[in-house]
């Protein structure tokens, strides 16, 4: 309404423009316009915009809240993780080493017994050569004491001469000196 009457004014004034002029009624109307549209821009906008800003407000603090508590969870989560990764990192390295551990005590008592079993081998060898022995000098005592008894009986049975006699305990000799190799 304002523009209708500067417009219907510019007509008169002859050719100067009225909206570049200073005259108090364009004070007083644009005044009046400006405290008439705050009053209505108060009371019908105003509210609703101060409303609007502060959900506005309230939704972004809402999304900085879950962000920060996001944040808090995502470190939170990462720490649990690391420590779940590094308690996972020290069983394996545990399991690993008793496994290592359980191996080499295999092995230690793999080679025990297999000494154990060489021992026992080796004592049952010298016992069994012993015995083989035992037997041998038994066979070689009864042999030395039969060819005793054969010498004697033929001294007995024939009147020998010294010469005959020497002979005779050299052959026997010679017969105990090959069995004993």
């Amino acid at each position: 309404m304002n523009f209708l009457v500067i417009a219907i004014f510019a007509g008169d004034s002859g050719g100067k423009n009225l909206l570049t002029q200073v005259t108090p009624g364009l004070y007083i109307w644009t005044i009046i316009t400006f405290l008439l549209l705050f009053y209505v821009l108060a009371k019908f906008a105003w509210k609703p915009l101060l409303k609007m800003l502060e959900e506005r407000e309230s939704l972004i603090r809402n999304s900085l809240d879950d962000a920060e508590k996001a944040r808090q969870e995502l470190e939170k989560l990462s720490s649990e993780s690391e420590a779940i990764i590094s308690k996972a990192r020290s069983d394996a390295q545990s399991i690993l080493s008793d496994g290592k551990a359980a191996a080499e005590k295999i092995k230690e008592d793999t080679i025990l017994k297999a000494k154990d079993e060489a021992e026992k081998i080796r004592e049952d060898a010298q016992h069994q050569i012993q015995v083989e022995k035992d037997k041998a000098i038994t066979d070689i005592k009864k042999e030395v004491i039969d060819l005793s008894i054969s010498v004697a009986e033929k001294l007995i049975n024939k009147n020998i001469s010294e010469q005959d006699n020497s002979s005779l305990i050299e052959e026997s000799l010679k017969k105990i000196k090959k069995y004993e190799a």
